[in-house]
């Protein structure tokens, strides 16, 4: 537990928010599991790889937590399934799906990877602050 002591109040939230997109996706396969019958080949259930893709994030970040940068794989995964899935148009359907369960999924997904990429954008800015501030002598 004292690993987490040293994070600053901005990448915590970060992982909140990488914690909160995978729960918003639970939502999603509790709601709609046939909605993610693509994965089935890969896993044997119709499981929601983008739990492991923003898992992996969490881990990536933690394994370069010494680093001001570290919080990049929030920012980049937070990205990836949200903008890019909105753009792509795979993320839009599912906030019009008939399915109560998969539209609060898509919305809690949406709005946590929000917060962990702007949570992550303002860790790297303090840390890389902190990181160009000379120490005291």
């Amino acid at each position: 537990m004292s690993r987490f002591r040293r994070f600053s109040r901005s990448t915590l939230v970060s992982f909140a928010g990488l914690l909160g997109g995978i729960a918003g996706l639970l939502v999603q396969w509790a709601a709609d599991p046939a909605r993610f019958s693509a994965a089935q080949q890969s896993f044997g259930i119709p499981f929601p790889p983008g739990i492991l893709f923003i898992a992996g994030a969490g881990l990536l970040m933690l394994a370069t937590s010494r680093w001001w940068w570290h919080p990049i794989f929030a920012v980049l995964i937070a990205f990836w399934i949200a903008g890019v899935g909105t753009l792509a148009g795979q993320l839009t359907p599912n906030l019009v799906s008939p399915h109560v369960g998969t539209v609060a999924g898509t919305v809690v997904m949406a709005a946590a990877l929000l917060l962990a990429a702007v949570a992550g954008v303002v860790s790297m800015v303090s840390g890389r602050r902190r990181s160009a501030v000379p120490a005291p002598r």
